[in-house]
């Protein structure tokens, strides 16, 4: 198993711990009081290693959904701490995907001011992305990601038989954001990816492999910029389109897979718009779409996804602050663009494109 990754922080070092022992050792996690909030499928799926984390009277278990993920419903989250008499000097342990970890974080950030929070992530996504970065980010009414905070967790565990019981599809949403962190790396990193591609999903320790080098490159991007104020702003690369499909879709497309659309979606407007030579798209092209090949059926209705794209945060009072390939070497960048006609009109072609 790996060595440690220890990330550099505004709070302070923390500290990613690769351990295939973590099921069957629950105590090692356990440092003076801890309030665990934990995924309520994770707790039906493991049960019995579970089972003594499970009986614990802090222990609250929640439904990993979006609708959860909101401010309205993390209100009773909070006020089932404040029951259980949380106190600083406590500690907040998720256990779960994003959504279990922007719920802890979001609350970890603002319960008596801040309090520490740690993270044992069970989704691919959250193993190879989402864990490191300290970002939150919760849902307002029908608008996705509009509020949120920055605190990272003090220590991460990673666990990799959580992947075991994983869907299908949902194995391909953390390959989704694997593969967005190796386009951001460079084309050699991505291409080298491609090559692995199909084991992904046939050998545990090629993904193991492949999680941890995603960690590796997002942490140098994150310790330079951890509040995503300039740098960092490129690993919303297939971000802006992957929302808007998600909203677009009732959030059928899983997140990762929405992204890999997204990704595909970027550089097809890239190319439009002259920012990008054709063969990187194309040499990209194939094995995005087979990761997202299972969800072509899903349709996504152009007026919908470009009215939610237009409230993604990151655009100004008149552009869309798109991160797009551009140049030779496929560089990621933002990219300002006018959401007009000519832009409705390479939104259109590309949905028609993939269309089954």
């Amino acid at each position: 198993m790996f060595d440690p990754i220890t990330i550099q922080s505004n709070s302070g070092p923390y500290n990613v711990k690769f351990d295939p022992n973590l099921l069957g050792n629950f105590k090692a996690i356990e440092e003076g009081v801890a309030h665990y909030l934990v995924d309520a499928n994770i707790a039906r799926l493991y049960a019995k290693p579970l089972a003594g984390l499970l009986s614990h009277p802090y222990t609250l278990l929640i439904e990993a959904t979006e609708e959860n993920k909101s401010i309205e419903r993390i209100i009773p989250v909070i006020e089932c701490l404040v029951e259980n008499k949380f106190r600083r000097g406590h500690a907040l342990i998720a256990i779960g995907g994003g959504i279990i970890q922007d719920i802890t974080c979001f609350i970890a950030s603002t319960l008596l001011r801040g309090v520490e929070w740690r993270f044992i992530p069970t989704t691919l996504l959250a193993q190879a992305d989402s864990c490191i970065g300290s970002k939150s980010s919760i849902n307002l009414g029908t608008v996705k990601n509009i509020l949120g905070t920055f605190l990272p967790p003090k220590k991460i565990w990673i666990c990799p038989d959580f992947l075991n019981t994983l869907e299908n599809k949902e194995m391909q949403s953390g390959i989704g954001e694997i593969l967005k962190v190796h386009a951001i790396a460079g084309h050699e990193a991505f291409d080298l990816l491609k090559q692995d591609f199909s084991k992904l999903t046939s050998d545990p320790a090629t993904l193991l492999r492949y999680i941890r080098e995603a960690l590796l490159i997002k942490q140098k991007y994150i310790e330079i910029d951890e509040f995503d104020q300039g740098l960092r702003n490129i690993f919303n690369y297939g971000h802006s389109f992957g929302h808007a499909i998600e909203s677009a879709t009732s959030f059928e497309i899983p997140h990762g897979v929405s992204v890999t659309i997204g990704m595909d979606m970027a550089n097809h407007i890239a190319v439009m718009r002259g920012l990008l030579p054709t063969k990187h798209r194309n040499r990209m092209h194939d094995v995005l779409s087979r990761n997202y090949n299972d969800f072509k059926n899903v349709p996504i209705q152009l007026d919908t996804m470009l009215s939610a794209l237009l409230k993604d945060k990151k655009n100004t009072a008149t552009e869309l602050m798109l991160i797009l390939p551009v140049g030779e070497k496929a560089a990621i960048q933002r990219v300002a663009v006018a959401p007009d006609e000519g832009f409705r009109s390479q939104c259109m072609q590309f949905l028609k494109s993939i269309e089954v």
